[in-house]
């Protein structure tokens, strides 16, 4: 889809972008300098260098020069070229304060699922990010990537796809769960479980050294960092419908098997103690 691109190039936008579609500019190679779609003079001026550069981005698996140039909502669009150095990314915390802890990093590939806990194997994450180039997440760029770097006092300097916006732009919005919700994601035994909770569950195993409530976090954890996959693919067969170019439509993922399973008994534990007093936690 990047060799469709314009959108990146100062002074278009999306709409002067299907324009140069339907005047038969479908790529780079296309591009003729006419007055068939109005573009000012100073994009006019850039084009032939953006040209030369994307080109050389592509060439060199560099995803950062598009990321840099692209909008929030049109980020989708690294996904195809640069999926097999991307990683789906979700964290879990004791809190949203500055003061807060990490407990618990799922990371998928889209081939593994690796996971990493507070007191065990935390640390390991920052040399296995840096193997990926891309994070997708949901509301990323606002929580979970800043929230990484304060606590591990790190950047992450990957392009990164927030599907919060990739999928608001397309009308499904409601959080994470809402989104999965729209879209026919159902989460099973883990159905109304959320970040309340998430932080419970941690609490239940400092305090009582409770190892199925960490599974059953865990496991949360991880069907909120495997979803964004299925998340990511629905948001790139919408947004290519919107072009000529739907033979870049993917399939569906098929999910992974999981390493990590919800313990219904804590479940519902948890949820009656939750409801009953949640000061208890």
């Amino acid at each position: 889809m990047l060799q469709h691109t314009f959108c990146h190039i100062n002074g278009i936008g999306v709409k002067t972008e299907q324009r140069l579609w339907q005047a038969g500019i479908n790529e780079w190679q296309d591009w003729q300098d006419s007055a068939a779609v109005p573009i000012s003079a100073r994009s006019r001026m850039e084009i032939p260098d953006i040209f030369e550069k994307s080109l050389d981005a592509l060439k060199h698996d560099n995803p950062y020069f598009f990321a840099d140039r692209l909008t929030s909502s049109e980020q989708w669009r690294l996904f195809s070229q640069f999926r097999s150095s991307t990683a789906y990314i979700d964290i879990e915390t004791t809190g949203l304060a500055d003061s807060a802890d990490i407990t618990t990093i799922a990371l998928y590939d889209g081939n593994e699922v690796h996971t990493y806990v507070n007191g065990i194997n935390l640390d390991a994450f920052l040399d296995d990010v840096q193997r990926y180039k891309i994070l997708i997440s949901y509301n990323g760029k606002s929580f979970d990537i800043p929230f990484i770097e304060h606590f591990f006092r790190a950047s992450l300097p990957h392009a990164q796809i927030d599907l919060r916006y990739v999928l608001a732009k397309l009308g499904i919005k409601g959080g994470l769960k809402g989104c999965e919700r729209h879209l026919g994601i159902n989460r099973g035994e883990l159905d109304g479980v959320d970040g309340s909770f998430a932080v419970a569950l941690w609490h239940l195993y400092e305090r009582e050294n409770d190892d199925k409530a960490l599974e059953t976090l865990l496991a949360y954890n991880i069907e909120d960092t495997v979803n964004l996959e299925r998340l990511m693919v629905e948001a790139w067969n919408r947004n290519i419908l919107q072009t000529p170019f739907t033979e870049l439509l993917l399939p569906f993922p098929e999910p992974p098997p999981l390493q990590h399973q919800p313990d219904p008994e804590c479940v519902q534990r948890l949820k009656k103690r939750f409801f009953g007093n949640p000061l208890a936690f």
